[in-house]
Order: structure tokens, then sequence, then C-alpha cells
């Protein structure tokens, strides 16, 4: 989590001078390296100053909390808006003047041209004076053109500078909020509905600033624009401009719709990714209880929702496009069938300043100005998402106050009513939960161990100093006291190991003890510890209550919440909270004298001699909370065990998710990706179709332009040789029907063409936008468990948000864009090349450079756009894993500092899109340059060759150049727009194209009632869950019969959690393993897993129904269902939601207790019936009543069942018919508990001795029990054992039946 160190290259835009800030020549260095070799971070610039995010969102802060304040005296709403106006108007005005001056020259340019086409029109070979105007002219329009390329891309420049410059202040902003979130406002927002803020939302900002200004400007120069073309063409002008006014709201009513449409589509896509956000997250569960058919049915069925409002927007976006593509047309059509009509003569010059004019206001008036209506609302939206976001409850700063003087740490509760959940205590004293009424008083610095354990992504060490400074004997001390040193010392760069995105490489134990040395780093005075014992084994428990709690934080207040009981004598203070009531508070002699319901908690007798450790027999309890103060522990524990903290071997399972570098494609897109992009939308025939009929409507585009030229010269003609005849001076009419009609006909085919174009690009692309997912999908569906191991959700999330929208959204766009584009640019060079042959001469050169600079900028913008993208992550990784760990980082006061590590994410972020902004604006300017010059040549060609050419000619010709200005660089920005887009189409298809897990189904089925008894044998597995990783079980073999209830056991890392992965097939093991007869490598994976229920290590609940939770398929009645819950004890928890079973669960079940949820995957066993269930360490986390619920119902209903625990509290499996003991992935014991016990120097002896001497005691006289009333039922009398010595099997009584 520490700040990339990095070397920090200076930002040469600082001391740039003005010449090369207005052809961005200082970035030449950066292309000269990008050419030669791949960019990396180290390459990018500094942020300059102004653009800091920490600046930026202080500022805009700082206007929006006036902003509310005023609000709140007035009791009105605050208006964000408000606040983000007074902060940026000012900077923001200056731009205005540069988009007056460019739309002037806009407006000013046809004026020149008409100019010239004038002195061809009255062409005489003699006239010098005619000609030097002329000349003049030329240059005139030459100059305008210039300053037109340089302007443009200076004012584009800066106004999405200031769009950067919102985006990250908002960022600051939300994050900074995020940060202060109170629990009730958690409730309202999920995690993912921030990070789409933070992705999604405040993108609106980049460009709502690009278009802004031109809400005033258009309306401006259509004015102007009208006014030229009345003095040019008298009043018919107005049936063009009338076509325009018209398009306006019909534009404007599509984008309406189509941002209505969108907010449906954004709400269908966050249901979307919230569903397979849950998917990915729940893999394992999934794969294991065979639900990916269900799941596939619920995403398919919401991305059909999505797709179907994708493509009606879609051909919304068409029509939008097609009208932008034929709007001029139809305006000089009206226009100049008005003129004709009225009974004017057409004339070249008129013909094309108005086709220019027009041509200027076209962009303004069908583009710019509805793109700034669409932008602004969308931004407006966006705003009031983000205003009420802000405007959530923040925590209400209850700090706990620091006394310089050395006053007594206190912490006072008194009368405290609060809504209670389990961890409810603790969070009211960190000031997490609202307090309804009553007192708390805290005085000194807080520390708080959470129940799930928190890690962010840095190294270890930076998890436990968390920004103290670094004191190499205490930090050595805390390592020791948490148990952590051997585990350091097995990660390969000790504890300077990165644990990746959610601690990829540590095991659960280990994460809850980083915890809680980071806690104890800490050094402060009031320490909660919320159960952080719970997730590690018992020997590394006892270490760490001893050495931790008990003698490390003797000094001060610690609050531990725990449901192990043993641990209770060291306190000295216990208070028992049942439902939230207090019902009993006092120390531990107390309340061994007064025996209320705490005597049935501790069984008095047994626990004389010593404290004992972990699972306490059988008790019933509430979750005890138990208030130690600087507790007495005199004695040292005496326990063998206690080198330097337990070791607890890095889980071999995790011994791969070292998370790799995520791959970013090099070079070029292959041919092959864009080939299977559009044969996933459609047939070779359609795609035939599609391109036939692009090139008819750029034809028919052309012709129509070229027949108005052709008109004009024939007109021209006919005037000329009636002067010369009579002399008298009389105009000849054409025939005007002809003309006339081919001209409509023109017009009416180039429209046709164009929307049909349209909406058949979307349509194929859309649809394979479509397929694509559903290919992705299914192939993520079959992927094995290692891939989701390998890769972080985040990276596969990426692909179906991300990836996924581009192909929905902006591909199909861009797409239809370029290629529209491309054909334009083609008709205009090949009328300027028809018109005059020697253009080619400097074309040639032209070309050459062009293609020269695409090559050169493409190397060095390809490099920049994947900076973006993997500079993004970071700050969405960053706030995710904030949100998860709030409580820790509010407790231990490091808000500050978190801040400042998303303020250095975005800087990092904003370094690359500084370049990715100005390269593309470096590029354009070059590309516009290039149109100038080609501008220039035709102008001052044309002039040259006065004598062969015609008016209508020139006029087509120049007119066309000029409209090349904007067009060019827009064609060649799309091209590589559309190739940057291409990369998500190419990530889709490498998720396509994962390795597959073995086949759901295969030939050989199973009979419906197999398994009937449930035998299970292992013959020589050896398992390995990738083919370059380690062996975790070796040459395993075993038997286990029918309904016998088997417990493995071993340290973290022997392989019990593999066992139960190569019996589910997770990957595939080595040898053979069977299930009465069956051999399960031959049987379809789902065939094999629905037969084994499992009740996961971590309980995982779907969002979605109750119901959906039990039965995904609705395979039983409402009956079996409640039945179902009731033997699990949780009909009443289900009947008090408002809509019983068809209640929508929140994010991951969290609205249930981790207990509830560990219930409800038991109710999923008891429903399905299956001959074998297996235990997954499913009492972790679960108080013991619960516990022992548990326990008792898996007796009774499961019987008749082959029955698997991993356990790590012995006293869960010493009644087991057998037990297994594994290490370092061989079976090394295995019998009945009793017998096991014999042998001293046993693992299992071991291991039973471990746990201190009374915990030993008693559950060696259970095996002894359990043994005897099995194989010598006489000898037992009424529970009791006789105490006939010579039964005693050590005692020369034959055991045979050893392991197989």
């Amino acid at each position: 989590m520490e700040p990339v160190p990095r070397e920090e290259k200076p930002n040469p835009l600082r001391d740039a001078n003005l010449c090369s800030r207005l052809f961005f020549w200082w970035l030449n260095p950066l292309f000269i390296t990008g050419h030669k070799r791949k960019l990396e971070e180290d390459d990018m610039y500094k942020v300059l100053p102004e653009d800091s995010s920490e600046k930026l969102g202080e500022e805009l802060q700082w206007y929006w909390d006036k902003e509310v304040q005023k609000a709140k005296k007035r009791g009105k709403t605050p208006h964000l808006t408000k606040a983000i106006i007074l902060c940026y108007w000012k900077s923001y005005l200056v731009f205005g003047i540069f988009t007056m001056i460019e739309e002037t020259l806009k407006i000013v340019q046809p004026i020149f041209l008409g100019k010239i086409i004038n002195y061809f029109e009255n062409y005489g070979s003699s006239d010098e004076v005619a000609l030097n105007f002329a000349y003049c002219y030329a240059a005139a329009l030459s100059v305008c053109t210039l300053i037109l390329a340089i302007m443009h891309h200076l004012y584009f420049y800066h106004v999405q500078r200031a769009g950067m410059k919102l985006r990250v202040a908002m960022c600051h902003m939300i994050y900074r909020k995020a940060l202060r979130l109170s629990n009730v406002a958690m409730a309202k927002t999920t995690t993912g509905q921030i990070v789409n803020l933070l992705s999604n939302d405040v993108n609106k900002f980049d460009q709502v600033t690009i278009f802004l200004h031109f809400l005033w400007a258009g309306p401006i120069q259509a004015v102007a624009v009208t006014v030229l073309l009345w003095i040019e063409i008298g009043p018919s002008c107005l049936a063009g401009m009338a076509v325009l006014i018209i398009l306006l709201p019909i534009q404007t009513c599509i984008g309406r719709l189509f941002s209505s449409l969108r907010s449906k589509t954004a709400t269908l896509t966050d249901v979307r990714i919230r569903t397979m956000n849950e998917v990915i997250s729940g893999m394992k569960i999934i794969k294991m209880y065979a639900w990916e058919k269900s799941f596939a049915e619920l995403v398919n069925g919401l991305r059909r929702k999505e797709i179907a409002m994708v493509m009606k927007s879609s051909y919304l976006r068409g029509l939008n496009l097609a009208s932008f593509f034929v709007a001029s047309k139809i305006t000089v059509f009206m226009t100049f069938m008005a003129y004709v009509l009225l009974g004017n003569v057409i004339s070249a010059s008129r013909v094309f300043v108005a086709v220019s004019l027009y041509g200027a206001v076209r962009l303004t008036v069908t583009l710019f100005f509805p793109a700034a209506v669409e932008r602004v609302s969308e931004a407006v939206v966006s705003i009031r998402r983000i205003k009420n976001f802000l405007m959530l409850d923040e925590v209400s700063h209850f700090s706990p106050q620091l006394h310089s003087n050395n006053e007594n740490v206190i912490l006072h509760v008194q009368d405290l009513t609060c809504y209670w959940d389990k961890s409810s205590l603790l969070s009211a004293v960190l000031g997490e939960l609202p307090k309804d009424k009553g007192l708390i008083n805290a005085t000194g610095r807080i520390a708080y161990v959470s129940q799930q354990p928190w890690v962010f992504s840095g190294t270890v060490r930076s998890n436990i100093l968390f920004d103290k400074e670094y004191e190499k004997e205490k930090y050595e001390k805390v390592l020791k006291v948490c148990a952590l040193k051997k585990d350091l010392e097995l990660l390969a760069n000790g504890d300077l190991t990165v644990i990746g995105d959610r601690g990829a490489t540590l095991s659960g134990g280990q994460k809850a003890r980083v915890n809680l040395a980071r806690a104890v780093y800490q050094d402060a005075d009031i320490y909660l510890l919320d159960d952080p014992l719970s997730a590690v084994d018992a020997e590394v428990g006892r270490h760490l209550f001893e050495k931790c709690i008990c003698q490390a934080l003797h000094q001060k207040i610690s609050v531990l919440v725990t449901h192990q009981l043993q641990y209770l004598r060291a306190a000295n203070q216990i208070l028992i909270l049942k439902d939230g009531k207090m019902v009993g508070k006092g120390t531990y002699s107390e309340f061994l004298r007064s025996g209320i319901d705490f005597a049935s908690l501790l069984k008095k007798d047994e626990e004389v001699e010593q404290p004992s450790v972990p699972g306490t027999p059988n008790l019933k309890s509430a979750r005890s909370r138990t208030f130690s103060e600087s507790s007495v522990w005199s004695q040292d524990s005496s326990v063998h065990s206690q080198k330097d903290g337990a070791v607890e071997q890095p889980p071999a399972e995790n011994a791969l998710a070292v998370v790799p570098e995520e791959s970013r494609s090099e070079g070029k897109i292959n041919f092959r990706v864009y080939r299977k992009y559009f044969t996933a939308g459609a047939n070779y025939f359609v795609i035939f179709i599609l391109l036939v009929f692009n090139i008819l409507a750029q034809v028919a585009y052309v012709l129509q332009d070229w027949w108005l030229s052709y008109w004009a010269n024939h007109q021209e003609k006919l005037n000329v040789t009636t002067n010369g005849n009579n002399g008298a001076n009389e105009t000849e009419h054409l025939d005007l029907n002809f003309y006339l009609g081919i001209y409509a006909g023109l017009t009416v085919a180039t429209i046709l063409f164009g929307i049909i174009r349209s909406l058949l690009v979307f349509q194929v692309l859309v649809n394979s936008g479509q397929t694509l997912h559903n290919k992705m999908f299914q192939s993520i569906l079959k992927a094995p468990v290692l891939f989701f191991d390998r890769n972080p959700i985040g990276r596969i999330l990426n692909r179906f948000s991300k990836d996924i929208g581009h192909l929905d959204d902006l591909l199909p766009l861009t797409f239809l864009d370029f290629v529209q584009t491309l054909l334009q640019i083609f008709g205009v060079v090949a009328v300027a090349v028809a018109v005059i042959p020697w253009i080619l001469i400097p074309l040639i050169p032209l070309f050459i450079l062009f293609i020269f600079l695409r090559r050169y900028f493409l190397d060095t913008s390809r490099d920049i756009k994947r900076l973006e993208s993997t500079t993004r992550s970071p700050v969405f990784s960053h706030l995710s894993s904030s949100l998860q760990g709030l409580w820790t980082i509010r407790a231990l006061k490091a808000e500050e500092r978190f801040q400042k590590l998303f303020d250095a994410h975005q800087d990092l972020h904003s370094e690359a899109w500084f370049l990715f902004l100005t390269t593309s604006r470096w590029f354009a300017v070059r590309l516009d340059a290039i149109c100038a010059i080609f501008v220039i040549v035709v102008a001052f060609g044309s002039l040259l060759l006065a004598k062969t050419l015609n008016a209508g000619q020139v006029g087509l010709a120049l007119s066309y150049a000029i409209t090349l200005m904007g067009t060019f660089q827009w064609g060649v920005r799309q091209s590589a727009e559309v190739e940057n887009l291409m990369i998500s189409v190419e990530r889709v298809m490498e998720y396509t194209e994962l390795e597959k897990e073995a086949p759901w189904e295969t030939n050989k089925h199973p009979p419906p009632e197999w398994p009937s008894q449930g035998m299970i044998a292992f013959e020589n597995v050896n398992f390995t869950y990738s083919l370059d990783g380690p062996l975790v079980l070796r040459h395993l073999s075993v038997l286990i019969k029918p309904k016998e209830k088997v417990g493995i056991v071993g340290r973290t890392g022997a392989g019990k959690s593999s066992l139960i992965a190569a019996l589910f097939r997770l990957a595939e093991p080595e040898g053979k393993i069977w299930i009465d007869k069956y051999l399960t490598s031959e049987l379809g994976l789902h065939d094999l897993r629905k037969k084994i229920s499992i009740i996961p290590q971590e309980p995982v609940l779907f969002t979605g129904t109750m119901r959906k939770n039990l039965d995904p398929f609705n395979e039983y009645t409402d009956e079996e269902l409640w039945n179902a819950l009731e033997e699990v004890q949780l009909k009443e928890a289900v009947e008090d939601l408002p809509n019983k079973m068809e209640t929508q669960l929140a994010e991951s079940g969290s609205n249930f207790s981790v207990g509830q949820r560990q219930l409800v995957c038991l109710a999923r066993a008891v429903l399905k019936k299956n001959r074998i269930l297996i235990i997954d360490e499913a009492t972790a986390n679960v108080d013991p009543r619960t516990d022992e619920f548990i326990q008792k119902t898996i007796r009774e209903k499961f019987a008749h069942c082959t029955v698997l625990t991993i356990a790590h509290r012995l006293n869960t499996i010493i009644d087991s018919d057998r037990i297994m003991v594994l290490d370092a992935g061989r079976l090394k014991e295995y019998g009945e508990p009793y017998i096991l016990l014999q042998e001293q120097d046993g693992l299992f002896y071991k291991m039973v001795q471990q746990v201190g001497k009374t915990e030993a005691a008693s559950l060696i006289e259970t095996a002894k029990r359990v043994y005897f009333s099995k194989n010598y039922p006489e000898v037992v009398q009424n529970g009791q054992l006789a105490t006939d010595s010579s039964l005693d099997p050590s005692s020369g009584l034959c055991i045979t039946e050893t392991a197989l």
C-alpha cells in the first residue's frame, strides 16, 4: 500500500515556449522514446502542480462545504452544480474566446471561396487585376485554414484538461466521503455503487467540458450564417435553415430518449455486474454445488434484458449518426429547390458558397450543439448521483480524547441502547454504531481487530506497520507474540513479500494474525478484539491468547469478543450478552459462585487445573464477551509447543496464488480478431451486403454534389452562348424538371442508403457483443478453480464490465463513425483528383508522410492508452480495499494517510491521462497541417490551371477540400480509437478460450440413486492444483466405509482441503478415487458434484431470494423447504422477513450473521439428502451454541450418511468412527480415535496433548467412551465405563484393523 516510489520526470510543459506550446513540440522527446521501445510508467511526466489530486480536491471540497453550510442556513438542499460553477467559471470563460474566433473563421472561409469561384465564372485570360485579386483571396483562404488548424486543437486540449481537473476533484471528494460513511449510510449504498460513481459517473465530466461552449456558440453562428446566406441567395436560404432548425428538436428528442434508455441500461448493467461479482467470488462454492446452470440462466436473463435496451439505444444512435450524415444534403437540396422554383438562375459561386456555409454551421448545429445538450443532461444526472452520495450520513466523530497528562485510560459504557448484532458493542465503542441513548466514554487511543481479517495490497511489513515508524526491536517482538515469525520465513521475500489483491498469498489464519499484529504494533490504549482467535487452530490460538493478549497487552484495556470459553478464566471482568442484552456481568469466580446461566456454560469440575483451550465440549452459551483489564496471568505456560510462536505453513493450496501481472497485449491487433469479431455478429453474406450499402451510400453522397456543379456549368454555357448570338441579354432556362428531378432522386437515395447502413452496422456489431459475452461467460463457468485463484476478482470482472461495456456501447458507434469518415475522405480526394489530376503529385508525398506519422503516433499512443488503463485499476482497488477495512482504518485514525495514497494513485493516473490528451493533440495538429497544405495546393493549383477548368469543378473541389480539415484528423483518430477498442475484443476473446475443466456430463451416467451406500476409496492419489504446482497430496490410499463418520485433522497446509478438492475434482487428481464402485474420473462433473453435499468453510449466500439460495433449480416444494429451514432452526428468522422466503437478500446475504449463513448452508445439505456429506471447518466463526447445534443436527440428520469433517477443534471430531491424520500431503495415521491415542509418539496423540491437560483428558475420556460403547456395548453401563482394566486395549487386546 506504499505510494509507488519512482523517478519523477519533470513536466516539460512548464518551461515550454509559445511556439512549442502551439505545436506541442515539447512532446517530441517522448515520441522518440516511444518509437524506440515500449513506454513504462517511469517515462511519464510528473503531474503539473495545478493538476494534483489533493489541490484540486481540497479546492472543490471547500466550495462544496460552503454551499452545504449556506443551504443549511436557508433550510434548502445544497446544489453540487453551484459549487462546481463557483470553483471553475473564471478559467473556463477564457476558453469561450477561442470558440468565438474559431467559429468566426469558419464563416469567413466560404466568403473567400466564393470570390475565387467568381473569378472563374467571369474568366478572361488577359485580366491581370482580377488574377492578382484571386491570388490574394487564395492566400487569405490558406491563412484562415492554417489558423483554424492550430486554434482548434489548443482549444480542445484546454477544455479537456479542464474536464480532467473536474473529474479528479470529484474522485477526491467521493473517496474522502467514502472514508467517513456511517454504518447507516453504508447500508444505503454498496461497494459496487461507489466504484461505479468513480468509474462511470465522473467520466461524464471529461466529456461535458468539451462541448459546453457550443451551447451559446451554436445559435450565434446559425444567425450569422443565415444573414450571409440571405445576402448571397436571398430568402430561399430560409428553406435550408428551416431543415436544420427542424432537425434540432428531433435530435434533442432522440437525445432525451437515448439518455432515458441509457439510465435503464445502466441499472441493468449494475445488476448484471453485481451478480457477476458474486458468481466470480463464490465460484468455488458454485462449482461444488454444481449450480453453474442456474447462474448461467440468471446472468443470461439479465444480459438479454440489457442487450434489448442496448439494441434500442443503438438504433437511436444509428439514426442520429445517419441524420448527421444526410443533414447537409437535405438542407442544400431544400435551399436550391426553393431558389430555382422562385425563378432564379443557378450559378457555381452561389451554389458552393452556400454548400460551404451550410457545412460550417452543420457541425455546430447538428453535432456539437446536441452533443452539448446530451452531455449536459448526462452530467446533471451524474452530479445528482454524486450529490446524493456526498449527502449521506457521516460517522459522528466521537473520537476518544487524547490526554497528555497521565490520566487513567478508561472505557465507560452506561445504559447504552443500540440496535445490536453480534459485533455491535465494539462498533459502538468505535463510534461506528449510532447510539440510540446512553453514554459511551472512551479516553485513549483505540486499536481494533475485525472479525473478518482485512489486508490491503502491499508488503506484509507495511500491513503491520500501517505507517508507524519501523523499530526493529519492537517489530520483532510483535511478530513473535503474534506467531508470525515462522510464517514469514516460509514466504519468498520474508516480510517484504507483497500480498496481492485481497491478500492472495496468505491463509485465513495468517491474515488474522497479521491483523492482530497491526493492532499490537500501533501501541494504543484500548484494544477491541473481535474474535481474532477463531480463524486459527488451537495451538496458535492459545499462543496468541497467552503471549499476545495476556502478556503483550498486559498494561492495556482489552475487550475480547470470543466464543471460546476457556479463555474466560483470565478475564478481570466478564460480560455475557444474549440477543443484544446483558445477561451477566462480573468476575470469573463470582460467576462460578452465583451459578447463574454461566454455570451451565462451563463445566466447573473439569476446569480446575488450568484454563483449557479452544473447543470446550458441548457448551451452551450466548456468545460471551470478556472484558479483560491488565489481565492476571502469572505462570508462563509450560506447554512444549511454545517455540517462538507456532508454525503455520503457508497453505500449499495457495502456493501459486502470487498475482501475476495482467497481460498487456503488445503491438498490433491481429486481422484474425477483426474477422472473428464480425463473424460473431453475422454470417459472410450479411457482411457482404453491409459493404455494398456502405459504398452505395458514399457514391450517392458525392453524385448529389456533382450534379449541382454539372447543372451550374450547363447554365453558364447557355448564358455565354445567348450573349454571343443576338447581343440581347436574355437567359434561356434549362429543362427544370429534368435537372431538379434527378437532383431530388439522388438526395432521396443518399438518405435511404445512409439510414439503412447505420442500422445494419449496429445490428451486426451489437450482436457480436452479445455472442462474445455469452461465449466468455460459458468459458468462465467451465474454467477450473485454479483460474479464479490465480486471477483477482477485479481482473475478471473488468472483462465483464469495462470490456463488454465497450463492445456494447463505444465500439459499434466508433466503428460506424470511422467507416463513414473514411469513405468521405476517399470521396473528397477522388473528386479533387478528377478535377485536377495534377494534384496527385503533391498528394503522394503527403500520403507517405501521413502513413509515417500515424505509425509513429500509434507506437506511442498505444503504450499510453495501456498505461492509462493499468494506472486506473489501482485507484479502484484502493477504494474497494479501503471500504472493506473501513472500521480498521478509522479506528487506527489512518484516514489522512489513505486519502494521500488515493491522491497518489490518482496523480499517477492523471500523468497517463495528461499524456493521452496531449499526444492525441500533437498528432491532430500535424494531421490538420497536412490537410491545410492540401487545401492550399488545390486553391493555387486551380488558379494556375485556370484555362482548362470551369467554375463548377473548382467549386466542387475546393469546397470539398475545406471539409477535409476536421474530417481527416477525426477519421484517423477514430481509426486509432477503433484499434484501441479492439483491444477489448481481444481481451474478451482471450477469455473465450480458457482451459476447461472436465465436461459436466459424460456418456457414463450413474443411476439416479447412486451413491446408495456412500463408500469412498482413494487409491494412490496424487493431487496438484496446477501442472507445474507442488503436489499437495502424495500417494494417498484410504478406504472410507459406508455411513462412517471420519474426522480429518492436520496442521494448516497438511492437505485437508486438498483432499476435498480432489474428491470434487476441482483439479484432476492422479490415481483413482471410487465412490460406490464408480470411478469418479469417468463421471461428468455435475453428476459427481451433485451427489456430494458440502458445508463450506466460508458460508456463501447469493443476492436473490432465500428460496433461490436454497433451491436454485426449483426442485423442491415449499413444504420441503420450510421443513429444512425448521430443522436448522431458521424458520423463525425467515418468517420474520417481510416476504418470507421470497425476500431479496442484501449483497452476499450480509443481512444474516455468519452463524445464520452457516445454517443456510446446512439447510442446503439437509434438502439434498445425499449419502455423502463433507464439512469443511464450518465451525470456525460460530458461537458454541450454534456449533453444538450444527454438530447435533449432523449426527441426527446424517446418521445414515458418510460424513467427512475437516476440523480445527478436536472436540468436534473426537467421537468420529475414524480419524485421518494428514501431514504435508501424506496420510500418516488412520484409525479409531481411541486406538490412535494409544500411540504415545503418534501425531494425533501429540495434537491432543497440545490443547492443555484438562481438555486433553476430557478428549481421551470421550474417545474411550465412544470406542467402548461401539465395540463392547455390554461393558458400558448406563453411559459410564466399568472399571475393568483387562479390557483396556493397550493391555493385550489384539487390534488388527489398521489403515489400508
